[in-house]
């Protein structure tokens, strides 16, 4: 398995924009502690801790591809696809589980078919979180922005869901199953 310190990809990709790098780095620490908090709580030898760890750190770094001025990015595509320039950078770095993390990681996962019917800038196939691990990972996302006016919280999961349910009941329904299998406490 090859070695990763996510730091060091991070700053590999972010050099030129250290601002963009501190955003990054502040939001993905979050995402971090989050998913490995819950994988714990779990209690199951089938979770890979320093997988979780290390693709959580990973899951934006493809934002640096795309041209969003107030997140301090000037490159060409839109924010939509980080999540595929993502998985382009981390497949040439020798690193396509964390690649797949990147790519299915948008809200709580993409159809080929709600990319092709809303014409999304995406490949048209499914981008959907698939082993526990990248559902994690995008369940711990879903709590935090990278907004100025969000920024630094974490949302509730009645914000989360709420958010989620504006393109459609079934992202909702989704957001709930994982919320019970990952919060079985209830808390919001």
């Amino acid at each position: 398995m090859v070695q990763v310190r996510p730091t060091d990809l991070i700053s590999k990709y972010y050099h030129q924009s250290p601002a963009a790098h501190q955003l990054l780095l502040a939001h993905s620490r979050k995402v971090c502690y989050k998913a490995v908090t819950i994988a714990r709580a779990l209690a199951t030898n089938d979770i890979d801790l320093d997988f979780i760890a290390e693709a959580a750190m990973l899951h934006d770094i493809g934002m640096i591809c795309t041209r969003v001025p107030e997140l301090h990015c000037q490159g060409s595509a839109p924010y939509l696809a980080h999540g595929i320039e993502g998985r382009r950078i981390l497949l040439a770095e020798g690193l396509p589980r964390h690649a797949r993390v990147c790519e299915r990681h948008t809200g709580v996962g993409l159809t080929a078919e709600e990319i092709i019917t809303q014409k999304l800038p995406l490949p048209a196939r499914d981008l959907l979180p698939e082993t526990l691990e990248e559902k994690i990972i995008c369940y711990a996302d879903l709590f935090f922005s990278k907004n100025l006016r969000d920024r630094d919280r974490e949302k509730s999961a009645i914000e989360v869901r709420a958010g989620l349910v504006r393109f459609g009941d079934n992202k909702g329904a989704i957001f709930d199953q994982w919320h019970r299998m990952f919060n079985p406490s209830g808390g919001h």
